[in-house]
């Protein structure tokens, strides 16, 4: 909470506390003391609004989700978007500039044509180079000035106006280009540096199966295939019984590792807490599924619970050495839990176990999110709209058991492999704040 006043003549049309918030109007002071000419965005850039009900060209469809915070990079979907409604068309080159939540600062460079959520604006520079009017709006200057004209509680958002006002600073094209240039060089070491972290994470499994000795071939759904009646088993869904999973099977056979049930390394097992959503600023953590990462927990983002809900969260706290592993949704992910989060409280999609110490914890977190694993574990989803798993299926989980110090050795050569792929990340990201800063000393010389 803050508390501030406000001067009757500085009042500009608006009441709302915020707007007068000192982040604002620092950023919107600096805009203004810039030596360059400036326009209100509507002089600088056509808005444009071509709306579309068909994808008849089976055109990329672009929301809000696929836009990463910050970066404004490009997510793809899995799947091609084709039943969306009411959408908005956008070429190449034009600046997309989102209404909903602007902290997000998910203002996007598009560099294809396509369609987007209306929840965009579509613009079109007119006054100035298009990737250099990208680089502005995504900048702190802007984040800044719009996060504080929010209106609305559960879907805040700019109003059109606001945005249409935001003051751009115009220097020469030579500065704007040297901006452009600025920006896609940082983009280009991000891209690679974030490429090489990803590299390092995708060879983990590989990694994993070979300390194994687990050689698989190609594995790949067929369409047609015939299942003996004696194979059929207490499931009737034929993707069940794809062909390889016996494939799997051969594997582990052809390996000679030893495979137990987690069964009998579980000493506790329980689901997360469901328990109404009413959160405050201070108060009991709360580890939801989108805090759960492959061998990590995220705690920058945790919300909270009052502390007199304690007594009815009950069993439902976590503590350092639990595992977590999310039932519904996005099913199978798996992470030890840290100091950090000791006595922390955890949602109902998620399942706690804790082992006992005949087996390393970090190993089965490790196995439990290898690509082979999570084949046999997306296996065993139930529900047809939204699959998930139940305790029994994680109890019976198969564990491949080499020896303890061959375990702890896999354990040790992951935790590198991650650690050096986390500083990669961070080397990417403080690439991209660095030309961020560059770019604001420059236009607001």
């Amino acid at each position: 909470m803050k508390c501030f006043a406000v001067y009757s003549d500085k009042i500009e049309g608006r009441i709302d506390p915020s707007s007068y918030d000192s982040i604002r109007l620092e950023a919107l002071k600096k805009v203004k003391s810039s030596t360059y000419d400036k326009l209100p965005l509507k002089d600088v850039a056509n808005f444009k609004k071509e709306l579309v009900t068909t994808n008849r060209g089976n055109l990329t469809y672009l929301g809000l989700e696929n836009v990463e915070s910050n970066t404004g990079l490009f997510i793809p979907s899995y799947e091609l978007k084709k039943s969306f409604g009411t959408a908005l068309k956008f070429q190449k080159g034009n600046v997309l500039f989102p209404k909903l939540r602007p902290y997000l600062n998910k203002v996007h460079f598009a560099q294809f044509d396509g369609i987007c959520s209306t929840e965009f604006n579509i613009l079109a520079p007119n006054k100035c180079s298009d990737y250099y009017l990208f680089a502005f709006l995504n900048s702190r200057l802007v984040v800044n000035q719009t996060s504080c004209l929010m209106t609305g509680n559960t879907l805040p958002r700019l109003q059109t106006e606001d945005i249409e006002n935001l003051l751009i600073p115009l220097p020469s094209l030579e500065i704007q280009n040297k901006v452009t240039e600025l920006m896609q060089s940082a983009y280009e070491q991000k891209k690679q540096k974030a490429s090489d972290a990803q590299k390092l994470l995708d060879s983990i499994d590989d990694y994993v199966l070979d300390e194994l000795g687990i050689k698989l071939p190609e594995l790949k759904d067929k369409k047609c295939y015939v299942v003996n009646s004696d194979d059929i088993e207490n499931r009737l869904d034929p993707s069940y019984y794809q062909p390889k999973f016996s494939e799997i099977e051969k594997a582990f056979k052809k390996s000679g590792i030893k495979l137990e049930s987690l069964k009998n390394f579980v000493t506790k097992i329980h689901y997360g807490i469901s328990i109404k959503n009413v959160y405050v600023d201070e108060g009991i953590p709360l580890i939801r599924i989108c805090n759960l990462w492959p061998n990590k927990i995220d705690l920058s983002d945790v919300i909270r619970l009052p502390e007199s809900m304690r007594k009815n969260i009950g069993n439902g706290f976590v503590y350092k050495g639990d595992i977590l592993i999310s039932r519904s949704g996005s099913v199978g992910i798996v992470s030890v839990v840290p100091k950090e989060a000791d006595g922390f409280a955890f949602g109902s999609f998620m399942i706690k176990f804790c082992l006992n110490d005949k087996i390393n914890k970090e190993y089965v977190s490790i196995w439990l999110n290898n690509k082979l694993a999570t084949l046999l574990t997306q296996r065993e989803k139930i529900g047809a709209i939204q699959g998930n798993i139940t305790i029994p299926t994680i109890e019976n989980f198969k564990i491949p058991i080499p020896s303890l110090s061959a375990q702890n050795k896999i354990v040790d050569e992951v935790k590198k492999r991650m650690t050096k792929a986390e500083k990669l990340k961070e080397e990417a990201e403080n690439v991209l704040a660095q030309a961020k800063g560059k770019v604001e000393k420059i236009i607001l010389d």
